[in-house]
């Protein structure tokens, strides 16, 4: 399909009459507006993490802005007030946007349900239109579904709605504007904003969203940009918009302050993205042998570098006003193993208690079955909506705090094996059009696959050691690859072969490049939606 009522503007994937609901005249050129205004400024920031990146490699070292030393003394200033709904953010849940999941984790007990169209989605274009679809009909209350013999619906009270856009290295490729692929972080943020703002105020809420996986403060000024113009466009109140940060990134966490200051009229908040700044750590210093880090499964909220994120993070948000949420927790109930189910809750309260007793007002969970646990753990330590009053002025971190390289643990082989089924599942499974994949009793997403692809290929690229001392190679890690699929495959019949093939070799790739990439979510993209003919320009 090409759109040619709006100047400059194609739309290269086929649209459902229900779709075009959302993808309307309006919409595009809102879309084209924004894209117009704002992408070159999104790709100089883009190449901004490059040069960054590069200067990490050759060893320069993260630290506080100098340029912003003002802004983090002057006591003065503070965050956004408190959207209506999100007084109080104890228990949060999260998950992609398909109706079932929409309907379920509105009625599931949270204070807040954040529908992604970031690390829990593969964004097959009718993933992004569908799911625009349901959070529209949520926003009316009017969302239902017969399914398996069940009819699903809205009970009278349910979660206020939060939504998280993909990151601004996404590209959105088959809307073109002027001959080139839109931004993703644009394209979701504006169809539910354009189709939804005034509708939430009516309703005494609010257009809420996350934020991914910023790298700078002027990352944040450009979505603050996008806000102030998005407002206006619509004649909604300046500052209506709420918006909380995931701080996942290495860099970022070295600038909270300022991404809060950037988005004062608009910020909420900021959540400890545990598992993709456990990413971006490998990514940050994969040049530095001294920055391995041991099995996934040792790198806990304890362990220093994670632990400093965490008290920084906390003081930071209190200091300005804003909320402090924690992370999520990936584990999955366990049906039919009392004993196994047990183990699970122990280490989900446990999770909870730690962050709550931090000062955390708030924090995720994976699963309906986990909201009852977390909120039973933030009812009994955290008794306001909110624990703004603790400062924790006992916190002091320097920037060698952050990158600490003192992770103790060790490379095991199981941890190896764990690493590659865990990628291979997922990759397998993302290009089938399911970002969300339960794994060994975990919910697995985008984040987890990234810390198993750049964990194998950091092994490997330094000569790493597992505890018996056998070397980490490519050939070694090879061979597990190729017997991990093929246990992948028996052990998920519906997934097809050829798409497991497909995450073999990327894998396979990804161990032996000299450099991993980015984002596989990048790498992957072009796999979706394969029946569609993209233009010389993409």
């Amino acid at each position: 399909m090409t759109t040619s009522d709006i100047k400059g503007v194609q739309v290269l994937g086929k649209v459902s009459s229900a779709q075009s609901e959302i993808l309307t005249p309006e919409a595009l050129k809102f879309l084209a507006s924004l894209h117009r205004t704002f992408d070159g400024k999104r790709k100089e920031l883009l190449l901004a993490r490059l040069t960054l990146q590069a200067e990490l490699d050759k060893g320069a070292q993260l630290t506080f802005p100098p340029e912003t030393k003002h802004v983090r003394e002057d006591i003065s200033w503070r965050g956004a007030g408190v959207g209506p709904g999100l007084e109080d953010r104890r228990v949060e849940i999260t998950g992609p946007t398909d109706r079932k999941m929409v309907i379920n984790a509105l009625n599931s007990g949270a204070k807040t349900f954040m529908a992604d169209f970031e690390d829990s989605n593969a964004p097959t274009w009718n993933n992004l239109l569908d799911g625009q679809i349901n959070l529209k009909d949520a926003v009316r209350q009017t969302i239902s579904l017969e399914s398996g013999g069940k009819s699903y619906k809205l009970n009278p009270e349910s979660a206020v709605l939060i939504v998280r856009p993909r990151g601004w290295h996404l590209n959105e490729p088959r809307v073109l504007i002027d001959g080139t692929a839109m931004s993703g972080s644009i394209f979701d943020f504006a169809l539910f904003f354009l189709h939804n703002a005034h509708e939430l105020v009516k309703r005494g809420r609010g257009p809420y969203f996350y934020l991914p996986k910023m790298e700078h403060y002027l990352e944040a000024r450009l979505w603050n940009d996008v806000f102030n113009f998005a407002e206006a466009y619509i004649k909604l109140a300046p500052g209506t918009i709420r918006a909380t940060v995931l701080i996942e990134t290495l860099p970022a966490a070295f600038q909270m302050e300022e991404i809060i200051y950037e988005l004062r009229d608009h910020s909420s908040g900021l959540n400890c993205g545990r598992w993709d700044y456990i990413f971006s750590y490998i990514k940050k210093t994969r040049m530095h042998k001294k920055n391995v880090l041991p099995d996934r499964s040792e790198v806990t909220m304890t362990v220093p570098f994670m632990d400093s994120y965490v008290r920084l993070l906390i003081q930071t948000c209190h200091k300005r006003k804003v909320a402090a949420m924690g992370g999520m927790s990936a584990q999955i109930p366990i049906k039919n193993d009392p004993t196994a189910n047990d183990a699970v809750t122990a280490k989900v309260r446990a999770d909870k208690v730690r962050e709550v007793t931090a000062g955390h007002d708030g924090t995720w969970v994976a699963h309906p079955g986990l909201v009852k646990i977390a909120m039973d753990v933030f009812n009994e330590h955290m008794l306001g909506p909110n624990q703004y009053h603790i400062r924790r002025e006992d916190v002091n971190i320097k920037p060698s705090d952050l990158v600490s390289s003192h992770v103790p643990g060790k490379i095991t082989k199981q941890g190896v094996v764990d690493n590659a089924s865990a990628a291979l599942a997922y990759c397998a499974n993302w290009i089938s059009g399911n970002g969300c994949v339960p794994i060994n009793y975990l919910m697995e997403d985008a984040a987890t696959a990234e810390i198993a692809r750049t964990q194998l290929w950091q092994w490997a690229h330094h000569g790493a050691k597992l505890d018996d001392h056998t070397l980490i190679t490519v050939p070694f890690l090879t061979n597990i690859l190729n017997e991990e699929a093929k246990k992948v495959a028996a052990s998920a019949p519906g997934l097809a072969v050829g798409n497991i093939e497909i995450a073999k070799m990327y894998m396979i790739q990804q161990i032996g490049a000299k450099v991993p990439s980015d984002f596989l979510t990048s790498d992957l993209m072009h796999y979706l939606d394969p029946g569609l003919v993209r233009p010389a320009s993409l």
